[in-house]
């Protein structure tokens, strides 16, 4: 796709971070543009913002955890644009520490948002698309961490790794088919955002029992400092879109904003091609 003016894109977890950076982009190339976030404050903010700049904007609080709002999402789009071109499922949050101190709230919130987003928004867009039969693009947001291995947020990294594979998925899938419909994987490093900040949306019903420790006080302090630490030299969320939609318009399939993590990449895989045993990158993203 290398024509974006008067198409139609969504975005999922578009009121902050990257897909914010990615629905300023959309109505920088003057498309109409369909924001959908759980937090309605700034997504009204984000909404006006876009509008402020003469964008077509159309935001729709949405829980991309059930399938309902995403057919919501859908019908809303198509009854105010007639359709939908350019869809980036890109909400994300992150919860847990090591795999076996990660609740099972943890796990069920993670996997809701990041992993079952992913699924809902194929299962109800690529159908639209191939009956549209026009030239559309999907872009998934997975993580470096879907490439790479590490310690530490179990739930966060199963489901990043679950989005690449499902996206390579599709991707051939699709090419059976002779779809005009591109695929891509945004594995992106360190991007200005508050996805650390996730627990501001966890819903009440997948909050951490108050008698339920997840990790020792000195574990979080260490965590959390080397958490704010990443964010100090973060890219910032306006230049991970301009990479994003350079790789739309070659049809490149995986994005990375940050190819130093191109070497713990290789060292995995030649681990597995070698039979050794797993090691820690030398860039833990």
């Amino acid at each position: 796709m290398k024509d974006f003016k008067d198409k139609v894109a969504i975005i999922t977890g578009a009121a902050s971070g990257i897909g914010r950076g990615l629905a300023g982009h959309c109505a920088k190339e003057g498309m109409k543009v369909v924001l959908a976030d759980i937090e309605e404050a700034p997504l009204k903010e984000t909404e006006k913002a876009l509008k402020a700049k003469s964008a077509d904007v159309l935001a729709v609080r949405t829980d991309v955890s059930k399938l309902k709002d995403i057919e919501a999402l859908a019908k809303k789009t198509r009854d105010a644009f007639g359709g939908v071109h350019l869809l980036f499922n890109n909400a994300g949050v992150w919860a847990g520490t090591t795999v076996w101190e990660s609740t099972q709230a943890d796990w069920e919130w993670t996997i809701g948002v990041n992993l079952w987003s992913v699924i809902h928004g194929i299962k109800v867009f690529v159908p639209i698309m191939l009956k549209q039969q026009t030239e559309c693009h999907i872009v998934n947001t997975s993580s470096i961490g879907g490439l790479t291995i590490g310690p530490n947020g179990g739930p966060y990294r199963a489901t990043k790794h679950g989005i690449v594979s499902i996206s390579e998925t599709l991707y051939l899938e699709l090419k059976q088919l002779n779809a005009r419909i591109g695929v891509s994987i945004l594995c992106p490093g360190i991007v200005r955002s508050r996805v650390l900040e996730a627990e501001r949306n966890r819903p009440s019903e997948l909050q951490n029992p108050s008698d339920e420790t997840a990790s020792s006080p000195e574990y979080q302090v260490t965590i959390k400092s080397f958490q704010e630490g990443m964010m100090q030299n973060a890219m910032p969320a306006e230049e991970c879109a301009e990479i994003v939609f350079q790789a739309i318009e070659q049809n490149r399939f995986y994005i990375l904003t940050d190819t130093k993590y191109k070497e713990d990449i290789k060292t995995r895989m030649e681990n597995i091609l070698q039979d050794r045993n797993p090691e820690f990158p030398k860039h833990i993203p």
